[in-house]
């Protein structure tokens, strides 16, 4: 089917580019991308839920590491490394 698109002229050069990059045609590297986008779940679509394991390990952070002021643990990795 022939259909006419209207395309900023700068994304139409990049994708000449890319189409001659990849050895393929501008219309076949349009409907990849239209694929792509067409496949994806929109925004904002249910995703399933993820179940994470809960550690049973025991320990602990290191006395003195406040876990909620981020500068200071760096300054911790940093002086160990």
């Amino acid at each position: 089917m022939r259909t006419t698109v209207r395309l900023d002229e700068g994304l139409l050069a990049q994708a000449k580019r890319e189409a001659r990059r990849r050895g393929t045609t501008l219309t076949s590297l349009l409907e990849q991308g239209l694929r792509l986008v067409l496949r994806k779940p929109p925004p904002g679509a249910r995703r399933t839920r993820v179940k994470l394991t809960v550690s049973r390990a025991t320990g602990g952070t290191l006395p003195g590491v406040d876990l909620d002021d981020s500068a200071s643990v760096m300054d911790r990795m940093d002086a160990r490394g």
